[in-house]
């Protein structure tokens, strides 16, 4: 018998092999670590046999987190475990035996690689008839391991925290958990729920060029996709190219070979320039730009920024344009009127696509634009402080507790931000509420310690790579970690540490660490 899957992973072959090539001297240090982290999760991964929908069980058959197939596939590659394709290369390098999902006899060729061996699961498969699962962890137990590692003094003079059970949403350790302190990138979290409630997370953002009547002036109208790309392999996204081609097809079904370009930016209001002023960490927030305005080949981290997104990525169209025959103008800022056809658009991946983009690898420029397409879609003021305030009131309607909490960007880079580890552990069980489904990327986005985002290179020397998904924060002297484990007693948990006043960052992030890796061998129940 041929499984289909099977077939999947013979035409991945060859990439996979090479990935496997690729990391297999930097993931050998951490064969051991990955081994007791894979037997620890075993004993909760129950695999279902429809290909269509997965539910996954904490603590009990009916609170589990219920993913349709349409959702999986927005959320990003999966195979029928739950695991990340990416989680599965890395496997391939450690062991070349197979896995949870392919016996011995897997119909490959002698000369091809063993079937991808299953990598410690992530989102576990808890609950249901196979399983038994404890008792949530006690309070006296938390406090018990985890007091001591917060008193650390690597998480400077103030630090707060807390955990619950993601099953049922009850608090279940808080240490100045409704005390809001500066989050960093944990705002991100926030960020990304405020924007799927808002949306949906199959909505799209389109770029378009309209022509005005009569004057032969072409318009590209911004519509606020971060992940607008002018490279010649756009890779999924909503390319500048192709929309270039589009247009000057459909200006030469009309006869027109020369236009006047404008561009178009009053999707959005206010500066774009961030509180913090000019910085690497992210362009000025702009509906219209390509790459992220980045003059370099990067897609993510700090890079050097075009000075003006929209007219830089005007130019690129232009020359696109010429390109294809049509001739223009310099740019110039202008407005699309009522009266002008729509030619040509692109439209950006699913919301859930670029959420899951923005938390894997901390992306500022996404969490801006989201923030303006929340408070768009609410018809809030799409600047700065209409975006901080679009994002708050979603909340709100979501009943999570925004008491205390401030917005003032969907990054995380202003200091003003304010957030209670009660609110980010909050967001992230209601990430996991079977009720709200339109919220999983959230979950699916968080990086993967050891693996992948913004957590590759930590938790390697500890049991807890492949089971810590959390969204890091990292601002000089502020220090945080919040995201989901499953502890060994087979109970999803989500958790957030917030420390201010640290002094050293690396001190501070292995001290965030332990805490959660310590949650992760917890058998507390």
């Amino acid at each position: 018998m041929v499984v289909p899957e099977l077939r999947l992973w013979r035409a991945a072959r060859p990439h996979v092999a090479r990935v496997a090539n690729a990391v297999r001297p930097r993931l050998a240090a951490v064969r051991p670590q990955l081994a007791r982290a894979a037997n620890a999760a075993k004993p909760q991964v129950t695999r279902l046999t429809t290909v269509k929908t997965w539910q996954y069980t904490a603590g009990a058959a009916t609170a589990g987190l219920a993913l349709t197939a349409v959702v999986v596939t927005a959320a990003g590659p999966w195979d029928s475990t739950g695991q990340r394709t990416a989680e599965r290369d890395h496997a391939v390098a450690l062991e070349q035996t197979g896995g949870a999902d392919h016996g011995g006899d897997s119909g490959t060729t002698a000369a091809g690689p063993e079937p991808a061996p299953s990598a410690a699961s992530v989102l576990t498969g808890l609950g249901g008839a196979t399983n038994t699962v404890k008792s949530a962890p006690s309070d006296s137990a938390l406090t018990a391991v985890l007091t001591p590692l917060l008193e650390d003094a690597a998480l400077g003079t103030r630090r707060t925290a807390a955990v619950v059970d993601v099953a049922t949403g009850k608090r279940l350790y808080g240490a100045g958990a409704d005390d809001a302190l500066t989050p960093a990138s944990t705002t991100k979290i926030a960020t990304a729920v405020a924007a799927l409630s808002a949306m949906g997370p199959d909505h799209r953002l389109t770029t378009r060029t309209a022509l005005e009547p009569g004057t032969h002036e072409l318009v590209l109208v911004g519509g606020g996709d971060p992940t607008l790309t002018a490279r010649k392999d756009a890779e999924g996204w909503a390319s500048l190219r192709e929309l270039a081609v589009r247009t000057a097809k459909a200006l030469k079904k009309d006869d027109v070979r020369k236009v006047t370009l404008s561009y178009d930016t009053t999707l959005y209001a206010g500066s774009g320039l961030h509180p913090i002023g000019v910085d690497a960490n992210l362009a000025q927030v702009s509906p219209l730009m390509a790459d992220e305005a980045r003059t370099d080949d990067s897609t993510s981290g700090t890079a050097v920024r075009a000075p003006d997104p929209a007219d830089d990525a005007a130019r690129k169209f232009a020359a696109f344009l010429e390109a294809e025959g049509i001739k223009t103008t310099s740019p110039g800022l202008s407005k699309a009127t009522d009266r002008a056809e729509t030619l040509a658009e692109v439209s950006s991946p699913p919301l859930s696509t670029l959420v899951e983009r923005m938390l894997t690898n901390s992306d500022n420029d996404i969490a801006e634009a989201l923030a303006r397409q929340t408070a768009v879609a609410t018809k809030a003021r799409a600047d700065f402080d209409g975006g901080g305030k679009a994002i708050r009131a979603e909340l709100k309607k979501l009943q999570l507790p925004v008491n205390g909490v401030s917005f003032k960007d969907g990054s995380g880079l202003n200091r003003d931000d304010k957030l209670t580890a009660d609110l980010l552990t909050a967001l992230l069980a209601k990430a996991g509420d079977p009720a709200h489904p339109e919220l999983r990327p959230v979950l699916t986005g968080l990086p993967v310690a050891g693996f992948t985002g913004t957590l590759t290179t930590r938790y390697t020397p500890d049991g807890a790579a492949g089971v810590v998904r959390a969204k890091t924060g990292t601002l000089t002297g502020v220090n945080t970690l919040a995201g989901t484990v499953v502890d060994r007693d087979g109970r999803l948990l989500a958790f957030a540490f917030l420390a201010s006043n640290t002094t050293s960052k690396d001190a501070a992030q292995s001290a965030l660490d332990k805490a959660a890796t310590a949650l992760a061998a917890c058998g507390c129940g």
